[in-house]
């Protein structure tokens, strides 16, 4: 499935932005309509919700999950997220978690993050959401972005056609097509 979204949604993408005219929303609400149609159940959370939630001090913090691969984590990720394979089907590193525990993940643009979240749904978590827009949508509305503790402000744009969806100040570089 995630090959399929990758090749539609470039193409895709492609399309609409050699069109012209074509705004970043309405890019963005074909890859928000992909995602929807592939992972129907997988509630989401707004980067503007989270954000006021990591903001609360009289709630525990969600537990952040950044499903991309590490050379993408590296470059930037949420403060305080960790990291995980996005093909992952172990989910025993939360064996001491409730099942109740408020999680979000994310990834570039939300797909490879939806697939994690349905996985962790199925495995009996119960508060797991996906957030729209992800890492490029925190990035692009000015949110903090991390290396360790450092404050940054650049994101790995995955590959020429996603980073389109990051703006250009953003992009930390453009890596070879894949």
């Amino acid at each position: 499935m995630m090959k399929r979204f990758l090749a539609y949604g470039a193409a895709l993408l492609g399309m609409l932005g050699v069109h012209t005219g074509c705004t970043q929303n309405l890019k963005w609400s074909a890859v928000d309509r992909m995602i929807r149609a592939d992972f129907p159940d997988v509630p989401t959370i707004t980067t503007e919700a989270l954000a006021t939630r990591l903001a609360d001090s009289t709630q525990a913090p969600p537990l952040l999950l950044d499903t991309r691969p590490v050379a993408e984590y590296a470059v930037s990720h949420l403060r305080g997220a960790r990291r995980i394979d996005p093909d992952t089907q172990n989910f025993a590193f939360l064996d001491s978690s409730s099942r109740d525990t408020m999680i979000v993940t994310y990834c570039s643009v939300g797909y490879r993050s939806a697939g994690v979240a349905q996985r962790l749904r199925a495995a009996g978590f119960t508060q797991v959401y996906n957030l729209e827009g992800s890492l490029f949508r925190w990035a692009n509305e000015g949110r903090p972005l991390y290396r360790g503790d450092t404050l940054v402000h650049q994101v790995h744009p995955y590959d020429r056609v996603w980073g389109t969806l990051l703006k250009e100040e953003l992009r930390a570089y453009i890596p070879s097509e894949n």
